[in-house]
């Protein structure tokens, strides 16, 4: 069985752009975590991937990914 990262390349480059997008991220490519945390629309956006995560990428170690009612901050897992 081949891995996940080798399969799916695409979409996962794919999923990497929609969170890029998402996060709105500055000239440095950074975001401010006290603005992440305090807007609802980016976290239910970014735990709408979930699924696309699960399928795509080999999720054992995101925390927000396999166990997200375990994280505090399941988004900030994710998109690390």
């Amino acid at each position: 069985m081949k891995l996940k990262s080798i399969l799916y390349k695409k979409e996962q480059a794919e999923l990497v752009d929609k969170i890029i997008n998402i996060l709105e991220l500055d000239d440095k490519n950074s975001i401010i975590l006290y603005n992440l945390d305090n807007d609802k629309t980016k976290q239910d956006k970014i735990l709408g991937l979930i699924p696309e995560i699960r399928k795509y990428y080999s999720f054992s170690t995101i925390i927000g990914a396999s166990e997200p009612t375990k994280a505090k901050r399941p988004y900030l897992s994710i998109i690390r």
